[in-house]
């Protein structure tokens, strides 16, 4: 199977996950909004998935736009495994 390598950034209100969507993707970064993966926190949400590639570029807009994270996590996913870790 196929290894996929991600980052997601979660945020601390739905209301900042839309205002990161809309700033991300104003810059053409490729991103995908998505709810937020149970290991990483039990409550509902949104997130945001993106290439880690464009790491420096997103952290760039979180400040700019002083967006309200609660984290950003790198995901390795291999086959039916998936490994989340803090970055």
């Amino acid at each position: 199977m196929k290894k996929e390598t991600y980052g997601v950034i979660t945020f601390k209100s739905t209301n900042h996950a839309i205002k990161g969507e809309k700033a991300l993707k104003n810059i053409n970064i490729k991103i995908k909004t998505i709810p937020t993966p149970r290991e990483i926190t039990s409550s509902c949400g949104l997130s945001i998935k993106f290439n880690l590639d464009d790491l420096l570029k997103v952290k760039e807009v979180i400040k700019e736009n002083e967006l309200a994270i609660k984290g950003i996590y790198k995901t390795i996913r291999n086959g039916f495994n998936k490994n989340t870790i803090e970055i």
